[in-house]
Parts: C-alpha cells; structure tokens; sequence
C-alpha cells in the first residue's frame, strides 16, 4: 500500500512523515523539492503474541510506503495553481492520500498566505485536485470525438462506452464534486480505472493541531466532518510536532507522556488504522518456526486471493487451506490443540478470508 502525503507549504506535512516513518527528513522548506519515502511497519500486537507463542526465527510485519511530496507551487489570487506533471505522475501512483491541513497558529512558521484559515486551504488543494481529473476528462473526450471514431468495431464500441462514462463525471467535476461522491458501478470504474483520477482516491484530512488544541480536536474533528461529507474519506487530528518528539522517546516514556496529554495511543497506529478503513484492507497471518507474518488483502478476498499474496505459485496449484481464527489458536497454543478441539477449519477456494485468521496454504507443486 502507498500513501501519498500532500498539503499546502507550512503545514507540517514532512513533520508527519518523520512522526510515521522515524525519519529526520528536513523541515520549514516551505514547498522545496524533496520527494521523502519511507516503509512503515505496521504495529500490529496479534502479530506479536503470535510470535511469542512460535518463537520463530524472525517476524515480518506488513508495511506501508509513504510519499511525502513536495507543496504545490503558493495560489495567485486566491486561484488555484496547477500541480507540476512530475508531482501529478506521482500522486495517481497512490493507493491513498493524506492531506495535513494546518490548523497551529505559531508565528515563527508564518503561513505563507498570512493567516491560518484551516477550511481555506483544505478547500484550495481539493480544488487543485478537481482542475488536474477536469483536465484529463476534458482532453480524452476531444479526442474521443475525433480520432476516437476511428479503429476496429470493438475500437470503437470501447471508446463509444468511456466516452459515455466520461461524458457523465464532466459535469459533475466542473461543479466541484469529487469522483468518488458519484459512486461509479464496478463497470465504470474498470473503464475509467487506467487515468487514476486524484478525486476518485480515498483522502485521510489530518488536521495539524498546536499544543494547546489538542484537548479540543475532538471537537474540531467532529466540526469538519459535518462540513466534509465526501465519500471514502475520514477525518483525525494530531499535533504532528508532538508526535514527531514522542517517535523518538523511550517507549514507556512516550506512552506516560501520552497519558498526560490524554492520547491514548501513538499517530502512527491511528494514521494507519484509518488509512486500512478507507481502502477496506484487512490482514490475515501465517505462522511456523521459521517466520510469523502479517499480509495485507482487500476485505472480501477470499483463500485463493490470499494464497496468491503469498505468492503465485501457492494461487495455481491452490488445494485448500487451514484456517484458525487467531484468538482462538492464542488460546489453544498451536495448530494441533486447534485442530483437536475441532478450531483449525478446511475451506476451499470461496471462503472469504477475515481479519485476523491464520492460515496455512495446501498447495500442489
């Protein structure tokens, strides 16, 4: 899984990425060029006790990749401006966005439009955003309506049909709307699938609250929810400079700052949670003395989808798989209780994986 980090200049979005990744990438640039990447393992503690029940060789977390890429160029007149292609290339590549939208007031990081206005500026990228798919729409259909009348029938039947789904997101683009509001049939979206338009992409806002506001995000989360209705999107807040400072404390002295502060758990593990909601991923793990490992799969998948994350090979000569949920082996303390007790299960190719089960892949060679 990639997510993209996008956010106007001074709003702290490189300050989250070394608060996800534990990097130290430069601060304060204020839009410079630097595209920072960084692999995330995903704190998972099921992982853990499984790994403390095998004892096994090593442990491998799942990961997500996150891109912090550089702000867009500053707004003219309260216009937006456009996105370089470099960055737009860049951005339809993500499996996600998270969009730091500043919401601290510090006067030693002057906003570089003069004042903090947190829904000014959510708004401003999202209209970027908007313009960049509007543009797209707009060149593909010309050309739709010229050499798109030549070709084979089946060319033609092809470009007949997206010049028919184009032609309905046009309208509702130049409005204002977001893709994803217009909730496109599973057809639409396969024909509309190879432009990755930005608006079609499921957005984490996160507000980027100062010191004193973190009592009240809750607070602030719930305001922007009610205006931010946009579908497959959601809404956290954090203090990214707190976070980043905590990253890199000693574990027990993070958690008892946190209880200070009254944040129950890290940003990091709360970035992730909503980043697996919003793309409807959940994990299934496998276990034995060399490895326990976590994999990431849509919700819906079922053995066959998870024997191919595994690899290929498992997926084409697939025979069934046994599966355990993972309370349930924790509680029994190995495969064999769970078979005994009648908790390790056979299931061929349609079951549907869940959260949490272990499974162990019967394949032929």
């Amino acid at each position: 899984m990639q997510v993209c980090i996008i956010g106007l200049a001074g709003a702290g979005k490189t300050t989250v990425f070394n608060t996800l990744a534990r990097g130290h990438a430069d601060t304060g640039g204020f839009g410079g060029l630097t595209v920072n990447t960084g692999v995330v393992k995903v704190p998972d503690d099921r992982l853990s006790r499984l790994t403390e029940l095998f004892k096994p060789k090593r442990e491998v977390p799942a990961d997500v990749t996150y891109v912090d890429l550089p702000a867009p160029p500053s707004a003219i007149d309260g216009r937006a401006s456009d996105i370089p292609p470099d960055q737009l290339a860049r951005l339809r590549t993500a499996d996600a966005l998270l969009h730091v939208v500043r919401v601290f007031d510090d006067p030693s990081v002057p906003h570089p439009s003069g004042s903090v206005d947190a829904w000014r500026d959510l708004e401003q990228l999202d209209l970027e955003f908007v313009l960049a798919d509007l543009g797209v729409i707009e060149k593909r259909l010309e050309k739709l309506d010229t050499t798109g009348r030549h070709g084979t029938p089946a060319e033609r039947e092809q470009n007949g049909r997206e010049r028919v789904v184009l032609a309905r997101l046009r309208p509702a683009v130049a409005e204002g709307r977001p893709i994803r509001d217009l909730e496109l049939t599973e057809d639409e979206s396969r024909i509309v699938r190879g432009y990755r338009f930005l608006t079609e992409k499921p957005v984490l806002i996160l507000l980027n609250v100062g010191d004193g506001q973190i009592a009240a995000s809750a607070v602030l989360v719930g305001d922007f929810a009610a205006r931010y209705q946009h579908h497959h999107s959601r809404i956290e807040a954090l203090s990214a400079r707190i976070e980043m400072e905590m990253g890199e404390l000693d574990p027990s002295e993070a958690q008892a700052f946190r209880d200070e502060l009254g944040v129950p758990d890290s940003g990091l593990e709360r970035v992730i949670r909503l980043s697996y909601e919003l793309l409807g991923l959940i994990s299934f793990f496998t276990a034995g003395p060399d490895e326990t490992r976590a994999w990431t799969i849509p919700d819906g998948s079922n053995a066959v989808d998870a024997a191919g994350a595994i690899h290929t090979d498992l997926a084409r000569g697939f025979i069934r798989a046994e599966v355990v949920p993972m309370d349930e082996l924790l509680a029994l303390g190995s495969f064999a209780e769970a078979r005994k007790h009648g908790k390790l299960r056979s299931e061929g190719k349609t079951y549907r994986v869940r959260d949490g089960d272990v499974i162990e892949i019967l394949f032929n060679v």
